[in-house]
């Protein structure tokens, strides 16, 4: 009888997740040399299978200032910046993307899209914002979507058939419908949102409903970021969630300087190892990582912060 072949052995695949990203101002200046703009962290960065961080920045040098109090943009020298980190994609999901309007967003996707460099929750229409990027890791299929849940602007950022924009969470409806159809196309689904309140460390009532949705609808990791604060990590039911990774490479002064490294260890579905590697924000903008007894605080901060997200400390 001819053999049956065995089934292929199991992956531990390496993620790796940061939080906000820009280059203004101090972290502008970064971009002179971008294959250091980082920084040491990079080493953390590059050495993973799949590192993803939150762009917070249009790419361009058009447009008009959108009616709100901050507005980011940069060149496309900080792809080359992002690149040479070890940064496979980020999420364009945010209150910052449109900062100049539908010109810097389609300006931003095209410098994107010229650079060959990844990056979801946002798009020239709702189709394309909604629609989740599609990778293969060490032969596992991946799609990697992002929403976001800021207010501010929020219903004329909204894309629609011929409108660019960001997938909005406030379309729960298209959003869960999104995450349901990446479930059918990949074996791991990964959810990258902007929510919460600033300054707050606590995910709030809204971030946790809308977690307990992705999570139904098939989201094995949910990470977030825009509370510029830790926010905490855990599961919920079978879904890992990292609520809020701070700001990770910033311009200036902010409500905290604590942030980190997410990184985990995932085989099929699950997440078999987390490690939070605790940085703080340095005075060059770039993520600094602690150790001795500061790193050991920081990190017993962020793991009790698990407490008031209501997430557990282990999977079902």
């Amino acid at each position: 009888m001819p053999a049956v072949p065995s089934s292929p052995a199991p992956v531990d695949l390496t993620l790796v997740f940061a939080g906000d990203v820009h280059f203004m101002d101090r972290t502008a200046k970064l971009l002179k040399d971008p294959a250091t703009a980082f920084g040491p962290v990079a080493s953390q960065l590059s050495g993973a299978d799949l590192t993803i961080v939150n762009l917070e920045t249009a790419i361009t040098s058009r447009g008009t200032e959108e009616p709100k109090t901050y507005h980011f943009r940069t060149t496309p020298v900080a792809i080359d910046a992002l690149k040479a980190a070890g940064i496979d994609a980020v999420s364009i999901a945010n209150n910052h993307t449109l900062d100049y309007g539908r010109v810097g967003l389609l300006d931003t996707l095209d410098a994107l899209h010229a650079a060959g460099f990844p990056a979801f929750g946002a798009g020239a229409d709702v189709d394309a914002a909604y629609r989740p990027w599609l990778t293969t890791v060490r032969g596992v299929k991946i799609a990697v979507l992002g929403f976001s849940q800021v207010g501010e602007l929020a219903s004329s950022w909204a894309p629609g058939p011929s409108k660019p924009g960001v997938a909005m969470a406030f379309d729960t409806t298209r959003a869960v419908a999104a995450v349901t159809a990446a479930r059918q196309q990949a074996d791991l689904v990964i959810v990258f949102n902007h929510w919460g309140d600033e300054g707050n460390s606590c995910a709030n009532s809204a971030q946790k409903t809308f977690a307990g949705k992705l999570s139904a609808a098939g989201a094995d990791l949910i990470i977030g970021a825009h509370a510029h604060t830790l926010q905490g990590s855990g599961w919920l039911g079978p879904t890992f969630v990292a609520y809020g990774l701070g700001n990770f490479l910033w311009y200036g002064t902010s409500k905290s300087v604590e942030t980190g490294v997410l990184r985990l260890t995932v085989r099929g579905r699950a997440v078999t190892r987390r490690e939070f590697l605790p940085a703080v924000v340095s005075d060059t903008g770039q993520p600094t990582l602690l150790t001795g007894a500061a790193a050991t605080k920081l990190s017993q901060r962020y793991a009790g912060l698990s407490t008031c997200a209501g997430l557990t400390a282990s999977a079902p």
